[in-house]
């Protein structure tokens, strides 16, 4: 099959990779336009257009996919079918309807559940053990056509997103190559979603990084690994200074004292939540690196009973 890969970031990379080494017919690659990035707004491209590059792949970087130049692109590669991960932008109803075998999509979450943009942040966000990826075919729904295969990964509490990223990217690229065969061979089988068991993962906002001490301690530091190493929660300390966190562990179930209070300095910040404590072990002062607890406490930076807030 002639396949055309749509898709931008890393873990669009591994899943373009594992099609290259199986030995998949790769006729062309749409990613992003490259963009500015760093203090120096350096024009980088998108990982997914560094690897086809290097392994001579046609790259094409549309701005729009609703204009007649797409479509006359679209012809002119005439796919057998589109695999589409992470791509960024939603595709117009005559590119899904384009290719024989259709439009395939990797989605990192086992749907229903956590269609959307930020499934692997939020599954960790809301405490969840289990989560995965599911390949469907593409309908003109947000996440919502029908599901193919589904692999599953386990989530721990030394995960964050990062760790669970690169969990899913190898779940991803393995079950992505698994669906092209079996599309191929005719043995693929389709399951229709069940909506009522949806549930949406929202673009991650500003407001879903500032850390709310009033929850329990589960909770906080749940926020704090599915936001590690980006975008990052924060909090203030006393002086209004921003502190984002990097790393912490679950404290002292029983502590006492009051809501965001710093009730030790002893192997790190530990504080004070609706109940129990997490202790803060890697943090970003405002106009600063990021360091180790300790050594923001040798800077005389935070002491006992500051409320961060």
């Amino acid at each position: 099959m002639k396949i055309l890969f749509m898709g931008t970031p890393d873990i669009a990379r591994d899943c373009l990779a594992a099609l290259y080494e199986a030995g998949e017919n790769i006729v062309g690659v749409v990613t992003q336009p490259d963009k500015p990035k760093g203090r120096g707004y350096v024009l980088t491209p998108p990982p997914v257009k560094v690897y086809a590059t290097e392994k001579n792949i046609p790259v094409y970087q549309p701005t729009t996919l609703r204009d007649e130049s797409f479509a006359e692109l679209l012809a002119a590669i005439n796919p057998d079918l589109i695999a589409v991960v992470a791509y960024g932008k939603i595709l117009p109803k005559n590119v899904l309807d384009y290719p024989k075998h259709g439009c395939i999509n990797v989605h990192a979450s086992i749907l229903p559940k956590y269609r959307g943009a930020a499934p692997i942040q939020r599954v960790i966000i809301d405490g969840e053990k289990v989560t995965g990826v599911t390949t469907m075919y593409m309908a003109e729904g947000l996440d919502t056509g029908d599901m193919l295969l589904k692999s599953y990964v386990d989530i721990t509490d030394e995960d964050d997103f990062e760790t669970l990223h690169d969990k899913l990217a190898e779940a991803g690229a393995k079950t992505l190559v698994d669906t092209v065969n079996e599309i191929r061979n005719g043995t693929i089988t389709r399951e229709v979603q069940d909506d009522s068991l949806a549930n949406y993962a929202a673009k991650i906002e500003k407001s879903d990084c500032l850390l709310d001490f009033s929850k329990p301690a589960r909770e906080v530091f749940d926020r704090i690994r599915g936001l590690s190493p980006i975008p990052l929660s924060f909090t203030h300390t006393p002086d209004g200074k921003l502190l984002k966190v990097v790393k912490a562990r679950l404290g002292n179930p029983d502590a006492k004292g009051s809501v965001g209070e710093v009730i030790s300095l002893d192997g790190g910040i530990e504080v004070m939540c609706g109940s129990g404590s997490v202790v803060l072990l890697t943090v970003v002062p405002e106009g600063k690196g990021r360091m180790a607890a300790a050594d923001y406490i040798r800077g005389r930076k935070i002491a006992l009973s500051d409320i961060l807030s």
